[in-house]
């Protein structure tokens, strides 16, 4: 079973027992634009929750997406290399940017839930 969590910065992180994928979510997509670039991160980084993981350019602006959770990276979406607007078109499926073995899921609990992450975006 999966579960999707969220940050108040629109990173979003889908868990499957230990492994997590991540990408932004819709809505930061929509703030951004169309999605021009996208640089992954090294495969067998370790990120602390919070850390800078990638970064998005668009036609508007460049953004960091940041880690939701710490871990080790032990894949990336190298399809985004070619198709970055694989992020536009599916941001939270096939537009996701990188997955990692999670160190702590512990650090879910402090993310979102999909209704609270619906409930704190209609309020912006």
């Amino acid at each position: 079973m999966s579960e999707t969590r969220f940050t108040d910065q629109h990173e979003w992180v889908r868990v499957e027992g230990t492994a997590g994928t991540v990408g932004i979510t819709r809505y930061a997509t929509e703030q951004l634009g169309d999605v021009v670039y996208v640089e992954l991160p090294k495969l067998g980084r370790s990120l602390i929750k919070g850390a800078e993981a990638a970064v998005v350019e668009s036609v508007k602006a460049a953004s960091e997406v940041y880690t939701p959770v710490g871990g080790v990276v032990t894949e990336v979406n190298e399809a985004l290399n070619d198709d970055p607007a694989k992020v536009n078109a599916d941001p939270e499926g096939e537009g996701w940017f990188f997955k990692l073995k999670l160190a702590n899921a512990e650090e879910l609990s402090t993310l979102m839930t999909t209704d609270q992450y619906a409930d704190y975006v209609k309020g912006l």
